[in-house]
């Protein structure tokens, strides 16, 4: 059994990684960015986002569970500014969580998130930063909005280490480079 991965080479904050290719749909793959236990890559692409959006003043740092986690993380200590996950999954002790339904490219199904009720007085009238790894077809990012609306947070930036796909429909979100989604051409 191979399992080998054909991969695609980023540079990104100064470093380079072999991203593997994923087929997410019959002749579509795309550059799977996994940053989880890799800190060189999360403090690095923090150092670089911190730059890029501290003029914008957010008070609070927002991000979906799970990958973008050490990301977050990451730029919280660089900024010094408190950071809120948006959960998965709802647990009891979260309370009267606030919720909104996005659709995810990576599973292909739909998914929740949940905004934990001892994080909602945190974001409540706040000036807030949305944080992701990647930025793909945007439905994580609607979903975060909706929550923030929910919540009346104000959105003052959007940020990702990477956007992919249409790089035109990203012009609204900061980032450090863009990955393309590979696909083949139709046999026949």
């Amino acid at each position: 059994m191979n399992d080998q991965h054909e991969t695609y080479k980023v540079e990104v904050a100064g470093l380079t990684r072999e991203l593997p290719l994923f087929e997410i749909a019959p002749g579509i793959r795309i550059a799977i960015l996994n940053i989880l236990g890799d800190t060189e890559l999360a403090q690095a692409a923090a150092h670089d986002l911190a730059l890029r959006i501290a003029d914008r003043n957010p008070e609070v740092l927002v991000t979906a569970e799970t990958k973008s986690i050490p990301l977050v993380h990451a730029l919280s200590a660089q900024m010094d500014l408190p950071y809120v996950v948006l959960r998965k999954s709802y647990k009891p002790y979260m309370g009267k969580a606030i919720q909104a339904e996005t659709l995810s490219i990576t599973t292909g199904a739909p998914q929740t998130l949940f905004l934990d009720e001892k994080d909602q007085k945190l974001l409540t009238g706040r000036q807030v930063a949305l944080i992701d790894d990647v930025i793909s077809t945007g439905s994580t990012l609607q979903a975060m909005r909706l929550i923030m609306d929910k919540v009346g947070a104000k959105i003052v930036a959007q940020a990702a280490i990477f956007t992919e796909g249409d790089r035109a429909k990203w012009t609204d979100i900061i980032s450090l480079g863009h990955l393309p989604v590979f696909t083949e051409p139709k046999k026949g």
